[in-house]
């Protein structure tokens, strides 16, 4: 499938079918109670770019979060994929899914066909490395966003993403982030006590995502598929769609501490490598990283990661200030205190936080601050790729790394080297 592959019409109900039996902190921004649906007196209409899984589960989440919300279109740049999703939606969504035949684009132009569309939001859920591009088209047209997080691999995407983010503002749409803990409950009830000064001073902080990733398996390439399609089917374990899992996974984390901490970092420093994921299949992304990351008041912020089986997990945030500690949900020392109010499924309340402020006509874009906890781990992952220290300001300002292939297109795409601190350079 070349760059401009046929885009259009390409879903007839018979392949569809045949298809799927072949693959069988918004709510401090946004007024509104957690939990509370918005009234369903104005239809809202989705569209879904990226229909791997979890773009069907966004798209779900979407159509379930607040009443008269309807999918319309459906897009990715495997058809295959629309197909299976087409499949799933008429299924599990029934009258909620209004996608028609005409309304299934495929290709890597199939974003343009569904701008095109009525669709009020558009969710961004391809992979990563395509988000700036999405976003950028999405403002222009007008819609409102749900994009998944991280939203860039390199400091040029974060860059584009800042600068859509803007234009969002000027045009007054509203972009909610798949950073779901600030639609959480007790993160955002926890996050607010720590700016209220419960803790002190923050003087350290810690983030942790360490486990296993084997509900994403690695896809060997098959016969036919080009380098392109290869990575695109097997996007987590190459950093120009993923950004490497510190950016992809762990900006969850990271977002927690920027948010608690509300600062960028002043610099890091950081190592990792590639201790298990050594068959070419794991594409060329490391499977561990530690960085040590400095913020302006001196607080230094542990930032720790790890996809590897078989190894003891944590996923979780920590902040140590100069009156106790604090973590979802709880905090100790003088102002001893436990999250005992009502918990929502966060991966539908984002869903339902940007619908009520779409009806609402309330300001809500978290393009801006998911765009720099993005960079956060970016840069984390050039210091530990490269072993020298990096400053945010050089990395959100100077830096030219830019991942992008030369060109869209089904064809040769040599796989980089792994990176070698040291000898990897810094651009």
């Amino acid at each position: 499938m070349s760059q401009n592959a046929k885009t259009g019409h390409d879903c007839s109900r018979r392949t569809i079918l045949k298809g799927a039996a072949l693959a069988s902190a918004a709510a401090a921004v946004v007024a509104i109670a957690p939990g509370a649906y918005a009234a369903g007196d104005d239809k809202i209409k989705v569209a879904l770019i990226g229909c791997g899984r979890r773009g069907a589960e966004a798209a779900e989440q979407s159509v379930n979060s607040a009443p008269n919300v309807e999918l319309v279109a459906l897009a990715d740049v495997f058809k295959d994929r629309v197909e299976g999703a087409f499949s799933r939606h008429e299924n599990s969504l029934r009258d909620k899914c209004k996608v028609t035949p005409e309304r299934c684009f495929s290709g890597f132009d199939a974003y343009q066909n569904v701008m095109a569309t009525d669709a009020d939001v558009v969710l961004l859920c391809a992979p990563p490395g395509f988000r700036p591009l999405h976003l950028e088209a999405a403002v222009k047209a007008g819609k409102h966003v749900f994009m998944e997080k991280p939203v860039a691999v390199d400091p040029v995407a974060a860059r584009a993403v800042l600068a859509a983010s803007d234009l969002a503002d000027q045009k007054k749409l509203c972009i909610v982030a798949g950073t779901q803990r600030r639609h959480q409950n007790d993160y955002i009830a926890t996050i607010q006590r720590i700016h209220d000064g419960a803790i002190g001073q923050i003087v350290a902080a810690e983030a942790y995502w360490i486990g296993d990733y084997d509900y994403y398996q690695p896809v060997q390439k098959q016969a036919g598929w080009s380098d392109m399609e290869w990575q695109l089917r097997n996007w987590n374990y190459f950093c120009w769609l993923s950004g490497d899992h510190v950016v992809e996974q762990h900006v969850h984390n990271l977002d927690v501490i920027r948010w608690g901490m509300r600062a960028e970092p002043v610099k890091c420093i950081a190592t990792g490598s590639r201790a298990v994921r050594t068959d070419p299949v794991f594409g060329h992304i490391y499977d561990n990283f530690n960085i040590s990351y400095e913020f302006p008041n001196g607080a230094c912020v542990l930032s720790m990661s790890r996809q590897m089986s078989g190894t003891g997990n944590r996923v979780s945030e920590r902040f140590t200030g100069t009156k106790g500690f604090a973590g979802a949900g709880w905090i100790s020392g003088e102002n001893e205190w436990k999250y005992d109010g009502q918990h929502v499924n966060p991966y539908l309340q984002e869903h339902t936080d940007l619908i009520n402020a779409i009806r609402s006509g309330k300001r809500l874009n978290e393009g801006h601050e998911i765009a720099k906890s993005s960079l956060m781990a970016i840069m984390g992952r050039i210091s530990a790729y490269t072993g020298r220290e990096i400053n945010y300001s050089w990395v959100l300002n100077a830096s030219k790394l830019d991942l992008r292939p030369a060109s869209y297109e089904m064809g040769d795409l040599p796989v980089p080297p792994v990176p070698v601190p040291g000898k990897t350079k810094l651009i």
